[in-house]
């Protein structure tokens, strides 16, 4: 494994890293926790929790599981973990991997140094970070070169080896036997099969994070898998030119509402309307959204499941106008029977303009018109959802969805210690007080 990718992987130390780029870590990190907060209550969470406990088992190394504690192999908890994050879909995203980088990276870093007994609060500030760069990286490379749109666990899993390679301390050659054994391993699932049919597979993180774990630790038995092509090839040599000079963590988008991020132009489009002109929801016909192709695709109307409710386009659009919010309540499957929700899902158009398919995946737009039984047509014009990079969220915002998630679950007084905890990472006090506060729910 050759510089710049071993080098910046092996020798960033925080101290190395901007503050504003530490600061990103923390709002990150912070926003994960909350999700995997909400995502715990999740039947999937349960599911694969109960999984990873039985056939998981620690062995020579344990790492507890995420909002569970129950101690696992380090295989079994990022496996956990990244299935609890992407549990309930308002993790940060990036738009030219369209997917998501902290939702599989979070939970291996935390399973790889809970397992070897790491406890430098700036080592992990750092190895999120790192995480985030590495793994956006990868997930273009991939674009680039693999015809099939495949999940965020098929280039997840290069993030979480590297981050293994970096935790245990492997050399140059088996960081790179790491890195490709990852590669070949990680799932690459076809993305677009869960569009189409959600189900509890959804974006593959918890796979990736799983397939990178095993494979730093099979990398350092001596297991061997190199090259990586989405890092070695020439075809992706600028990508990684610029690691340590290019900060792609700032490159990510914040989730106002736990849907698919395809979805959330429509979403925004509606409450816009509904705020600027005082609308009600017994006040519309029907509601027609012009949207790019992928978002057409998120085609269910009448969710039985949280999955199908998260991967629509048509039910959080009327969420927002019957509610005027999308919150994780308003997706658990305990609430998907409203009969004025449904019957504006139901009676949705949802149709695809070229324009916005050109623009797609680095800009997404949503044209929303709400037809009123007056006869008149509100309409939204063009709309792109809060939370871009180019328009990030406020602090506020951040800290007030990550309440709004980790409060009910995890109560008032422990939500606001592990924000205190988040806020601390990297002055040098360890991570005991952080790791302490991510246990059962």
């Amino acid at each position: 494994m050759t510089s710049p990718f071993h080098d910046f992987l092996h020798d960033m130390r925080a101290a190395d890293m901007p503050d504003a780029v530490l600061d990103l870590g923390r709002r990150w990190l912070l926003d994960l926790l909350g999700v995997a907060a909400g995502g715990s209550r999740t039947r999937l969470s349960r599911i694969v929790r109960d999984h990873a406990a039985a056939h998981f088992g620690a062995g020579t190394r344990a790492a507890p599981m995420l909002m569970d504690g129950r101690m696992v192999s380090p295989a079994g908890a990022a496996l956990a973990g990244g299935m609890t994050i992407d549990a309930l879909d308002g993790h940060d995203g990036h738009k030219l991997t369209k997917g998501h980088v902290g939702c599989g990276s979070l939970p291996a870093l935390l399973a790889l140094m809970q397992a070897e007994g790491r406890a430098d609060d700036r080592e992990l500030l750092a190895g999120l970070v790192i995480g985030y760069e590495i793994g956006t990286r990868a997930g273009i490379a991939l674009h680039r070169t693999a015809c099939d749109y495949h999940t965020s666990g098929a280039w997840i899993a290069v993030a979480a080896a590297s981050l293994g390679a970096r935790v245990l301390g492997l050399d140059g050659a088996r960081t790179r036997e790491a890195i490709g054994i990852a590669e070949y391993h990680g799932p690459r699932s076809q993305m677009m099969r869960c569009i189409d049919h959600p189900t509890m597979v959804k974006d593959g993180s918890g796979w990736g994070a799983m397939a990178g774990v095993s494979a730093a630790y099979l990398a350092a038995d001596g297991f061997t898998g190199a090259p990586a092509i989405t890092v070695e090839g020439a075809d992706v040599a600028d990508l990684w030119a610029d690691l340590g000079t290019t900060w792609r963590i700032a490159e990510q988008y914040f989730k106002p509402w736990p849907v698919c991020r395809w979805a959330q132009p429509s979403v925004q489009a509606v409450l816009d309307l509904r705020a600027r002109h005082g609308v009600t929801a017994d006040q519309v016909e029907r509601i027609e959204i012009a949207t790019f192709h992928q978002s057409r695709r998120l085609a269910t109307r009448d969710p039985a499941s949280t999955e199908e409710a998260q991967y629509s386009t048509a039910y959080p659009a009327a969420v927002a106008l019957v509610r005027g919010r999308v919150d994780p309540a308003d997706v658990a499957e305990d609430g998907l029977a409203d009969p004025l929700i449904r019957a504006l899902a139901t009676g949705m158009t949802v149709t695809e303009r070229e324009d916005f398919n050109a623009a797609f995946p680095a800009r997404r737009f949503a044209d929303v018109r709400l037809v009123m039984k007056s006869g008149q047509v509100l309409e939204s014009g063009p709309t792109e959802a809060a939370g871009d990079p180019e328009a990030p969220a406020t602090t506020d915002a951040v800290r007030a969805k990550f309440r709004a998630y980790a409060a009910p679950v995890l109560g008032e007084i422990r939500a606001a210690e592990l924000e205190r905890a988040v806020d601390r990472l990297g002055d040098g006090g360890g991570t005991g007080a952080l790791f302490g506060l991510l246990g059962a729910t």
